[in-house]
C-alpha cells in the first residue's frame, strides 16, 4: 500500500510541475504579444507615416512598372525630353495682283502692325508699264511671329483676287553648330583664365612673353567664335521673307465703233498736214545742219561740170603755112 501511494505522490508533483511550466510558458508568450501590441500602439506618428509612404512609394513604383510593362505592347511608350532646335527660316512669296503698289503698301503696314520689331531689307519698284510696277520686298521677322506671317503670306492672293505664282520656305537646322560654337567658346573662356592666371604668376621674362602670345591666340579665337555665334544668334531670332508683286496685265477694251463726223475728219486732216509740215521742217533742220557740207561740195562739182562742157573755150589754132609766090618760082 505504501509503495503505490509514494508512486501516486511522484505522478502528482510531477504532473504538478509540468502544468505550471505550461502556465509559465502561456503567460511569457501572453506577456511578449501584449507588449509587443503596446510599442506598436505607442510608436510615434512620424514613424507611422513613413511607414505609411514607403507602403504608397512601393504601391506607385509597382504600378509604374505595370505601366511600363504594357507601353511597348501597347506602342505608347513616351520619347525622351529633346533639347531645343536652332533653325534659321527663308521664305519667298511671288503673287500676281491687280495694283502692286497698292498692296505693297497694305504688305507692308500690316507686317509692321503685326511685329513691331521687324525691319525693312529692301524695296525695289520696277515700272514695266503705263502705271504698271513690278515689286520686290525683303523684311526680317521675329521667329515667334512668323508663323503669322507665314499664314498671312500664304492666303493674301486668292482672297484680294490675285494669283499666288510661289510659295517657297527653306529650313536650315544649325543646332549642331550653336551648340559646338557655345562649347567652344566656353572652354576658351576657361583658357583664357588659366593662361591669365599663368601669366599673373610668371617671373622670367621669356615666360612672359610666351604666355601673353598664348593669350592674343585664345582672345582672337574667343572674338572670332563670338562673332559666328552672334551671326547664328541673329539668324535664328529672325527669319528673312522676301516677297515679289507682279501685275495682272489685262487686255485693253476694244474701240467702240462710231460713224462719220466733220469734226472728226477735220481733225484727222489737220493732224495729217500738221505731221506733214512738221516732217518738212525736220527736212529743211536737217538740210541746214548738212549744208556746211553739202555746199561746198555742190559748188566743186558745178565749177567742174561747167568748165568741161562750156563750148567757149579757147582751143589752140593750127599755124598756117605760107604759100610761095610766083616770083619766088
Amino acid at each position: 500500500m505504501l509503495p503505490i501511494l509514494k508512486h501516486s505522490k511522484k505522478y502528482i508533483l510531477s504532473s504538478g510541475c509540468l502544468v505550471v511550466f505550461l502556465l509559465f510558458l502561456v503567460g511569457c508568450g501572453s506577456s511578449a504579444s501584449s507588449s509587443s501590441g503596446t510599442s506598436i500602439m505607442n510608436a510615434p506618428a512620424h514613424m507611422a507615416n513613413s511607414q505609411a509612404q514607403t507602403s504608397a512609394g512601393n504601391a506607385q513604383s509597382a504600378s509604374g512598372s505595370s505601366a511600363g510593362a504594357q507601353l511597348p505592347a501597347t506602342g505608347k511608350q513616351q520619347n525622351a525630353p529633346i533639347g531645343p532646335q536652332y533653325l534659321i527660316k527663308t521664305l519667298k512669296v511671288s503673287m500676281n495682283v491687280k495694283d502692286t503698289r497698292k498692296v505693297a503698301s497694305i504688305i507692308q503696314a500690316w507686317i509692321g502692325s503685326t511685329d513691331v520689331a521687324s525691319s525693312t531689307a529692301g524695296a525695289d519698284y520696277e515700272q514695266t508699264g503705263d502705271n504698271l510696277y513690278n515689286v520686290s520686298m525683303t523684311f526680317s521677322v521675329r521667329a515667334s511671329v512668323y508663323p503669322q506671317i507665314y499664314n498671312y503670306l500664304r492666303d493674301y492672293a486668292p482672297k484680294e483676287g490675285g494669283q499666288l505664282q510661289s510659295f517657297t520656305e527653306t529650313v536650315q537646322d544649325v543646332t549642331n553648330d550653336y551648340v559646338d560654337t557655345q562649347s567652344r567658346l566656353k572652354n576658351l573662356r576657361v583658357e583664357q583664365q588659366r593662361v591669365q592666371d599663368l601669366l599673373s604668376h610668371a617671373q622670367a621674362l621669356n615666360d612672359v612673353l610666351t604666355i601673353e602670345q598664348k593669350l592674343t591666340d585664345v582672345e582672337g579665337q574667343i572674338e572670332s567664335i563670338e562673332a559666328h555665334l552672334n551671326e547664328l544668334t541673329s539668324q535664328v531670332a529672325y527669319y528673312t521673307v522676301s516677297i515679289s508683286l507682279q501685275p495682272i496685265e489685262t487686255a485693253p477694251p476694244p474701240p467702240a465703233p462710231s460713224g462719220w463726223s466733220a469734226g472728226q475728219a477735220f481733225h484727222d486732216a489737220f493732224s495729217a498736214s500738221l505731221a506733214f509740215a512738221q516732217s518738212i521742217a525736220n527736212f529743211l533742220i536737217w538740210l541746214l545742219a548738212f549744208s556746211f557740207y553739202l555746199v561746198p561740195a555742190t559748188l566743186i562739182i558745178w565749177f567742174v561740170w561747167r568748165v568741161r562742157n562750156n563750148p567757149r573755150r579757147a582751143t589752140p589754132k593750127p599755124a598756117e603755112t605760107p604759100t610761095p609766090s610766083s616770083g619766088d618760082m
